[in-house]
């Protein structure tokens, strides 16, 4: 039996990022150079992929472990409790927490299915929805949150110099800011 080749990645676009083809291939005839991250960036790149990665696997599995729910879930809860009357219009609570509506229906279904969370019509607008925290879903947020506070604390901001964290949180702003430019843009709780 013969085994088909490893597939090859894509030039410029590795798993770590895209960096130029070890070939020193340019492009074809008329195709703009792309802007390769130099060795610094590329660095930076990685770093930055590694340690998004790397959180979001600790906290999931923190909540998941101690309270029984993915991050997404906890996110949710918060973004309900935060809000008046602990009720958000479903797609404001997708751009709350930067997710697809299809993928908020799925999650709310099953914190529906938890008693968490309900869903009532929208009386302003017949055709909307509203996602509604209940008494339930907001104890187990309030039981859940010392342990995930401790979670990020111990992940992220003990690591820091609060130097560090305010240049990071100038950074992620500027990043975040850049990539919801005005409306009619392709973002997630748009589609």
């Amino acid at each position: 039996m013969t085994t088909a080749p490893a597939p090859r990645p894509v030039p410029g676009q590795q798993a770590d990022g895209p960096r130029r083809p070890a070939s020193g291939q340019g492009t074809a005839d008329g195709e703009r150079e792309p802007r390769w991250l130099d060795e610094e960036q590329q660095r930076v790149w990685q770093s930055f992929m590694n340690a998004a990665m790397l959180l979001d696997d600790h906290l999931d599995r923190q909540l998941q472990r101690d309270a029984g729910m993915p991050h997404l879930y906890y996110g949710l809860l918060v973004r309900l409790s935060e809000a008046p009357r602990r009720r958000l219009r479903m797609t404001e609570l997708a751009r709350r927490v930067k997710i697809t509506r299809s993928r908020l229906s799925h999650a709310v279904a099953r914190l529906e299915d938890h008693g968490w969370v309900r869903r009532e019509d929208c009386p302003s607008d017949k055709r909307g929805q509203l996602a509604v925290l209940t008494d339930e879903g907001r104890a187990v947020l309030e039981s859940a949150a010392p342990g995930h506070v401790e979670a990020v604390r111990h992940a992220l901001f003990d690591r820091l110099t609060r130097e560090q964290q305010r240049a990071l949180g100038e950074i992620m702003q500027t990043v975040a800011e850049g990539l919801e430019p005005s409306y009619g843009a392709d973002l997630p709780w748009l589609r």
